[in-house]
């Protein structure tokens, strides 16, 4: 579609959103008066707030958020690390279908978009929108500015604030919080906080060890919860001074699924599943709460639809919002290279069921990630405990040695990801419908992973300690 097509669709008529649960809205709006749009991206976390469900974490602001919006349960970003999933969130499109799913590749190698993909942000330039990437978000309030897109790119966002826009002039902004996101400033974290969470009351996994180690860097990162809630107060309440907040849809997600083992990097829910509200006054039902399966990328195809521009016709990315709106009966996710960290893993998630497919499957989960080593506290407390025979079944499956080729869970009866049920003979059915929807869209999509990366990819440092650990493995 080329530019005069597109200002031409954006000028037609009304956009009106459909009666649905999960989809409401009490009247039409003018394109004319198009909405502005906040897309605020917490790094790292999984739905642990309080207004799903989480009790030993406070997050009042964005438990008010949920009860003026939609807060979304089955949303799912399609990777669990930051470059490929935002590589995937900012163009609507799988990772693999654009070549972009090895984590921070691409840096150095002159790599670009392939054709037709573009940044959403440009079809937003088009239509009259400033767009811009946060940085002074509120007072006490700083966004990370990241990007962290595996291609190169030039004018992604025309400033660092809705502020510096035309007067009358409709905007996109992207907002990254960075506090939620493992780091040094973690330590720091209790001083910024009337009331941390107490380490003795937060509910671990079971996959995790019930160890002082654990429940403090648990509550640690429920903290890092705590704080970013905050900030978000803070922002929404800018918002409202400014006099935009009726007509502002507020968007809150994760990047992808929090970091810890098992999480960030994996296809397990901790991390693929992320928290999705969505604010738009007079517009969406206040404080319904929807069970549609949401991948991330439909939130680029939904955004344009918002603001009266007709997502592309190549956009893998679905509306959910709307006419024309698709239901998803289920979401695909991938894992590649991480890091140094060689792997091919793909998913498929329903509501009822998830289908691991482990490429690689003589790559045990513990193989040689330095990010991980030196910055999770619970990863050494667990070989040490396995070592010595103190891991039970369930936290003991995370230090095999070898990955099963497939796993398939029910996740209404075992949330937790424990109970492979792939040798299943009752679950055979189910295990062969998944196999059939993965390898039909590895087919549709080009998934990319499937072939070899070449190693002008690859940072000089991975590239060295790749081939140290192949040698380990040889």
């Amino acid at each position: 579609m080329n530019r005069r097509d597109l200002l031409k669709r954006v000028g037609l008529g009304v956009v009106s959103l459909t009666l649905d649960g999960c989809v409401s809205a009490s009247k039409l709006f003018e394109v004319k008066d198009r909405p502005n749009i906040l897309w605020i991206l917490s790094e790292d976390i999984s739905p642990d707030l309080s207004c799903y469900g989480t009790k030993a974490v406070q997050t009042p602001n964005l438990d008010k958020l949920a009860r003026q919006g939609i807060r979304y349960t089955n949303a799912f970003t399609t990777s669990p690390v930051c470059s490929a999933s935002r590589s995937a969130m900012i163009t609507g499109m799988y990772q693999t279908s654009i070549g972009v799913h090895h984590h921070r590749s691409h840096r150095n190698d002159g790599y670009t978009l392939p054709e037709p993909v573009r940044l959403i942000t440009e079809y937003f330039r088009e239509a009259g929108y400033f767009t811009a990437n946060v940085k002074n978000a509120a007072p006490g309030v700083r966004g990370s500015g990241k990007t962290d897109f595996n291609f190169q790119f030039r004018n992604a966002f025309d400033g660092s604030d809705w502020n510096q826009r035309k007067a009358g002039q409709p905007f996109f902004a992207q907002l990254s919080i960075s506090v939620t996101h493992r780091g040094g400033h973690w330590k720091r974290l209790r001083e910024q906080l009337k009331n941390p969470v107490d380490p003795a009351k937060v509910k671990l996994p079971p996959y995790y060890p019930d160890h002082p180690i654990a429940r403090e860097d648990w509550a640690t990162y429920l903290d890092s919860i705590q704080v970013m809630d905050g900030y978000v107060g803070k922002i929404l309440k800018r918002l409202d001074d400014e006099g935009l907040t009726d007509n502002t849809v507020v968007i809150f997600i994760g990047d992808h699924g929090r970091c810890h083992v098992r999480g960030k990097q994996w296809l397990y829910d901790g991390g693929i599943h992320i928290p999705l509200i969505i604010r738009w006054p007079g517009k969406l039902k206040a404080g319904h709460v929807c069970d549609y399966m949401v991948s991330a990328i439909d939130i680029s195809a939904t955004v344009l639809k918002i603001a009266g521009i007709e997502p592309p016709k190549y956009m893998e990315g679905r509306v959910f919002l709307g006419p024309g709106a698709k239901k998803r009966d289920h979401i695909i996710a991938a894992r590649d290279r991480c890091d140094e960290t060689v792997d091919r893993i793909r998913c498929v998630r329903t509501k009822r069921y998830k289908y691991i497919r482990n490429f690689m499957p003589e790559r045990p989960y513990t193989q040689i990630n330095r990010y991980k080593e030196r910055s999770y506290p619970m990863l050494p407390l667990m070989k040490e405990l396995h070592a010595e025979g103190k891991l039970t079944p369930a936290q003991a499956l995370f230090m095999r040695a070898r990955k099963p080729i497939e796993e398939l869970y029910d996740i209404r009866n075992d949330p937790y990801e424990i109970h492979n049920l792939a040798d299943s003979p009752e679950h055979q059915k189910t295990l062969k419908k998944m196999r059939k929807i993965l390898d039909k869209w590895i087919k549709d999509t080009g998934d990319k992973g499937q072939f070899p990366e070449k190693e002008s990819a690859i940072t000089p440092r991975d590239l060295e300690r790749i081939r140290e650990d192949r040698k380990k493995l040889d």
